[in-house]
């Protein structure tokens, strides 16, 4: 069984202040379950890059529809052939569970 269908399989909760962030440990931890995703301190992020805009688009659209099912949205940056995915939990000023199971997604999203 893949690592990501763990996470793939998970829904987001909802966080609200006064919950903590994940610690470096425990965030360590879900980084391996994901595929070339990078972390600086509070966030998460991985660029996708596409033949075209059209593909670009595509999935950008397909992210947003993700995000409103699992409710908890990334920050996207898009150019005309690829587009950066990062999440933070702001409610928290951190890492949540949540950012890492709406990774798992967003990969799953891409894989041919």
């Amino acid at each position: 069984m893949n690592k990501t269908c763990d996470l793939t399989s998970e829904q987001c909760k909802p966080c609200e202040g006064g919950t903590p962030a994940l610690t470096q440990p425990e965030a360590d931890k879900l980084m391996h379950q994901l595929d070339g995703w990078r972390r600086y301190d509070h966030l998460i992020n991985k660029t996708f890059h596409f033949k075209n805009y059209y593909q670009t688009i595509a999935f950008v659209n397909a992210v947003a529809w993700l995000s409103h099912r699992e409710d908890h949205h990334p920050d996207l940056t898009v150019t005309y052939n690829s587009c950066q995915v990062e999440y933070t939990t702001h409610a928290i000023h951190g890492l949540s569970e949540n950012d890492f199971i709406c990774a798992a997604k967003v990969d799953a999203l891409f894989k041919p």
